[in-house]
């Protein structure tokens, strides 16, 4: 099932997408206030025989999605996780070496805005990047994950995700990599919460990004140093993962801080990314 959420920010809808037309969705407000961790407990909990249920009854009000705002897919993420350097040609064109382990860092969870809604360059930035990523959403409490084989029982679904960052903000100005990555709107997410039943095999799946137009990455989560199952076994032994959280899993090359030209994103710029299955986003570039 894909699961969205519809309607100005603050007041979305909970909807579930049609299987056969992505203009049409059905509203699942009589059955849960919001896409939030509480109902994505619930879900892997009691599965999704219920709403289909309903669905087959005809008992969900229908809803066209023509003129509506999409919104991320769950609302209020207690925690964005994000790995970094987990795709060797993304490494090779940052100098990195190959990661030993995961490297985690920490974004705001209030940088999570829609797929489609306006990024801010911040103020005094020369280097705003994009990065493709494939998220993760949490639906149990994780900790200490026994192997990365227990990690499918937490899963609720995957979905698209633009790691925006700022990169001399994230790399030229002291500390950690945070203060570039937690920039207001720096984190599009969706359209959709896709479970992890409908993807398939995970890591075989494309990600591409545009920037105006021109192709800018073009890869395969099959080229992750460590694997979805791994990531998340591994963050569970240093973070108590909840359901909602989200986990950026890294980017393939591509980026602007890796190309020659160094293409940073500009105000009026325009990127569109998607991922197999998983949906496409659009995003403007403004000012903050």
């Amino acid at each position: 099932m894909r699961f969205l959420r519809v309607g100005p920010f603050g007041a979305e809808r909970p909807a579930l997408l049609a299987a056969d037309d992505e203009t049409r969705a059905y509203d699942l407000s009589g059955l849960t206030g919001d896409i939030d961790g509480a109902f994505l407990e619930r879900l892997l909990d009691e599965g999704t025989e219920r709403i289909g249920t309903l669905l087959a009854q005809g008992a969900l009000p229908v809803l066209d999605l023509a003129g509506q705002r999409i919104g991320a897919p769950v609302a209020r993420p207690p925690k964005v996780v994000c790995i970094g350097l987990n795709y060797r040609d993304h490494a090779a064109e940052a100098g990195a070496e190959i990661p030993a382990e995961p490297v985690i860092f920490m974004k705001a969870t209030n940088t999570v805005v829609g797929p489609d809604d306006e990024v801010l360059v911040p103020r005094g930035s020369g280097k705003t990047d994009y990065e493709v990523e494939l998220a993760i959403v949490i639906g149990r409490t994780a900790r200490y994950l026994a192997s990365p084989a227990d990690a499918d029982a937490v899963i609720a679904g995957y979905a698209v995700s633009n790691d925006v960052s700022e990169r001399e903000f994230q790399l030229e100005r002291g500390g950690t990599w945070d203060k570039g990555k937690s920039c207001e709107t720096f984190n599009p997410l969706g359209p959709w919460l896709v479970t992890a039943d409908e993807v398939g095999d995970v890591q075989r799946l494309g990600l591409r990004l545009t920037v105006n137009g021109e192709p800018r990455q073009d890869g395969s989560t099959a080229g992750m140093i460590f694997d979805v199952r791994h990531v998340v076994w591994y963050v569970s032994q240093f973070l108590v993962l909840e359901p909602g959280d989200i986990i950026n899993t890294g980017t393939p090359a591509g980026v602007a801080m890796g190309r020659a030209d160094k293409p940073y994103l500009q105000p009026g710029d325009v990127m569109e990314l998607e991922i197999d299955g998983l949906g496409r986003q659009r995003q403007v570039l403004g000012k903050a």
